[in-house]
């Protein structure tokens, strides 16, 4: 088994991921999706967080050698840290605005001029959030290598965000490993399978089409 269907496996487990086609979720944006994913839970496990470090590290290599990881607020903070952890690199977070408090910074930590960062989310759908992030760090000179994340939805509007922006990405595990390990654990029926993958061809859609 690859690692892609080695993490949806333990996110199922944990339910990090639920599955519910039947009675879908709401997604703060408004969209009615039949898949909620909270990679936070991971840290309650220390097996799935390990695995995760551990995967996260093997993933960074990919990218060459960086300066610095950063981590998405808020989401993207913890993982971002175990990165650094395990990499023995300076770590940062970066807020998709500035505190409106005290310094009012907007990037938590030291970051040397024009370090080579690696940046970590939990999860990219769209991939607004961490494009935030790479713009406001690249405004600051740095050089971006990258995102990494736990989880990617597989949505083409990611794919089209990250090529207008020149940026690389990358996920441990992605929505068709998921469907694929639900499918072959019994998780979901083959019924469900096919209205799982209608769903992330058109998830704008998919709800008012088909409830």
């Amino acid at each position: 088994m690859n690692i892609e269907n080695i993490i949806a496996q333990n996110l199922l487990q944990i339910k990090a991921i639920k599955l519910s086609p039947q009675n879908p979720f709401t997604w703060a944006s408004g969209i009615r999706s039949p898949i909620y994913c909270d990679n936070r839970v991971t840290l309650s496990y220390p097996m799935v967080r390990d695995l995760i470090k551990k995967s996260l590290a093997d993933l960074s290599l990919s990218f060459g050698d960086m300066d610095m990881i950063a981590g998405v607020a808020t989401a993207g903070i913890a993982h971002g840290a175990l990165l650094a952890d395990a990499l023995h690199k300076p770590f940062c977070y970066v807020r998709s605005s500035p505190k409106g408090h005290g310094r009012q910074n907007q990037i938590e930590g030291e970051i040397q001029p024009k370090s080579k960062i690696l940046v970590v989310e939990d999860l990219i759908s769209t991939g607004g959030s961490s494009i935030e992030v790479v713009e406001i760090l690249r405004a600051e000179g740095h050089e971006i290598l990258g995102v990494i994340a736990i989880f990617d939805y597989g949505f083409e509007k990611a794919k089209e965000n990250f090529g207008n922006v020149s940026c690389k990405y990358r996920s441990l595990s992605n929505y068709s490993a998921l469907i694929q390990e639900a499918r072959d654990t019994a998780y979901i029926t083959d019924a469900e399978s096919v209205t799982l993958s209608n769903w992330n061809s058109d998830p704008q859609n998919w709800y008012q089409n088909n409830f």
